[in-house]
């Protein structure tokens, strides 16, 4: 048939304008595909806290355990049934900064669970690059050759991989020229042919260390995918979908269908994509929403696995274009869905053979809870806790100042009633980088120069740094950016700050690499990597305060940091 459509086409300038048409357009048909996304899934292969507004709630709001690998298997097993051929893909993030549950066994259970649930692929998220790419090609392709020997293959002595490929189309191998990974994915679903190009952040140099993104560079996302179009034509694709690891922001509830407060690097990426990308699959930003920009449908699912965002695209496989595209946010509700047998089977097996590490008592603290929530002034009494850890863990080597970035703080201490000591799970799960405490020495003019960088023309804006109790300094939002540190506040240890005096400051190695924008860092006249373990400083400190009888750890921050005026005082509680 296709042929005589072919012929008939080819012979249309001597036929009636109707049938030539009908040459030239044979009939095509409708058909819907669905797509199951998740994004930033982080390992948590528990349920964790889930808080979102809802006026017809007490308090205006609700506080649920959602996520984790069982009930998410379920949700998507529910929409499974009613659609087979349901695509599961993922927006990247899928490991690192784990819990330990997953981190302790370098994420391969959630690598193992991912592939069993039918994850068609990811895209390469920041958080893929935390332990390097010989780690990352490894936790793809299976085998024990590791960077950390303590950690692979201990979960399953034959690891085999993972059952998906990883997608990048801008990230680029330096020696060749060329994607390190593929740039696409093409799936079949209901007679329809998708492409799904992938992307990581442009900038995610800002976001991994130095020695990850050694050999590697990135190109423009919207540049990368638009470029792949006449070459996914050619394969006959019936639409292309985006799926990115960047995203945006919005005060609008994550089940508002077409919302349209979106802010973010997202939208610049999204503006410049050729006009048949329609729909964009986002992440990084741990948020959720479904908003229009334009035609283009953009969605994220939060994170942690606490929501799914399901996508239902109507296509017409004859002309291959997409018609229509709709989303909704599930919430992934541990007591709503029931795992796969598999899935369920999988979980059960990692939460026996996790439970006497992570369940092992630590310390005491002296508060019920220390939260990462930053005053006015932008200090946690999570940042004061990790920061002395630090500064405590360096001070017999020289160290004066500690300072911990707030991504390095990945969850706060809260004790369950009638818990007395904090188990192994609760404090690896504040730092599950695996990062080494370096010393690097700085001049006063630098440090100040550092503490002017925590307000950035970028998505992160005010990123406050967390210091050590040993650094006491005032800011003033009156004054302009880049002189809003008060130079003759600056104190360590009770002393003035001099500008030219060199000072022996401790950061984690992602820091010290300049890491989220601090670049001052590397700029240090001297450094020193201790080989010290950030999680162990942590644990140490707070064993150590423990059996001396003096348990650390405040309910509120111990007031470091003096704000002048109140000007940004809701930009420092973001």
């Amino acid at each position: 048939m296709s042929n005589v459509f072919s012929r008939l086409c080819q012979a249309s300038l001597i036929l009636p304008l109707a049938l030539a048409i009908a040459a030239c357009n044979p009939p095509g048909k409708t058909v819907e595909v669905n797509i199951a996304a998740i994004n930033d899934f982080h390992g948590n292969l528990a349920p964790n806290p889930f808080t979102y507004a809802d006026a017809s709630a007490p308090g205006g709001k609700v506080t649920m355990q959602a996520g984790g690998i069982n009930a998410l298997s379920g949700v998507v097993s529910e929409l499974r049934k009613k659609d087979p051929q349901t695509l599961l893909v993922g927006a990247g993030d899928m490991i690192g900064a784990s819990p330990p549950m997953s981190a302790m066994w370098a994420d391969e259970p959630t690598l193992t669970a991912l592939g069993t649930l039918g994850l068609k692929f990811s895209v390469i998220g920041n958080h893929e690059l935390d332990q390097g790419t010989i780690e990352l090609q490894r936790q793809i392709n299976g085998g024990c050759d590791s960077p950390r020997p303590e950690k692979a293959c201990l979960y399953s002595k034959d690891y085999k991989g993972t059952r998906f490929p990883y997608v990048a189309a801008n990230l680029m191998d330096a020696q060749t020229g060329k994607t390190l990974f593929p740039a696409y994915q093409i799936e079949e679903a209901n007679g329809a042919k998708i492409a799904f190009v992938g992307a990581v952040l442009r900038n995610v140099s800002t976001y991994v260390s130095t020695q990850s993104m050694n050999g590697l560079y990135t190109i423009d996302e919207a540049e990368a995918a638009n470029a792949l179009l006449p070459e996914l034509h050619k394969q006959g694709v019936d639409a292309v979908i985006m799926v990115i690891h960047q995203g945006g922001e919005t005060a609008e509830s994550f089940d508002k269908t077409d919302c349209s407060q979106l802010k973010g690097d997202i939208l610049d990426v999204t503006n410049r994509l050729a006009p048949e990308i329609k729909v964009v699959i986002t992440a990084h930003t741990h948020q959720g929403y479904m908003c229009r920009l334009g035609d283009k449908l953009i969605t994220q699912a939060s994170s942690y696995g606490r929501l799914v965002t399901h996508l239902n695209l109507k296509i017409d496989t004859g002309k291959h274009q997409l018609l229509d595209a709709k989303a909704e946010n599930i919430v992934v509700d541990p007591k709503r869905y029931q795992p796969m047998p598999e899935i369920a089977a999988q979980q059960a097996e990692v939460e026996a053979r996790s439970h006497e590490q992570l369940n092992k008592p630590i310390a005491r603290m002296a508060a019920t809870e220390v939260k990462r929530t930053l005053n006015a002034a932008g200090e946690s009494a999570m940042g004061d806790l990790v920061s002395d850890a630090q500064l405590h863990a360096t001070r017999s080597l020289g160290a004066q100042v500690a300072f911990i970035n707030l991504g390095g703080i990945r969850t706060d201490l809260i004790l369950d009633p009638g818990q007395d000591q904090l188990s192994y799970s609760q404090v690896a799960s504040v730092q599950p980088f695996n990062n080494t405490l370096n010393i690097l020495t700085l001049t006063g003019a630098q440090l100040k120069q550092l503490l002017e960088q925590q307000w950035q023309n970028n998505g992160f804006g005010f990123y406050p740094l967390q210091p050590s109790s040993s650094l006491t300094y005032s800011w003033d939002a009156s004054k302009p950016q880049g002189d809003r540190v008060l130079a003759n506040s600056m104190k360590i240890d009770g002393v003035p700050v001099i500008a030219d005096y060199p000072y022996q400051v401790t950061v984690n190695s992602f820091m010290a690499g300049g890491g989220d924008n601090f670049t001052v860092f590397k700029d240090a006249s001297e450094r020193l990597d201790t080989g010290l373990n950030d999680l162990n400083a942590l644990i140490d400190y707070l064993q150590v305060n423990d059996r001396a009888g003096n348990p650390v750890g405040e309910h509120t921050p111990a007031q470091r940091i003096h704000k002048v005026d109140d000007a940004l005082a809701k930009s420092a509680q973001r």
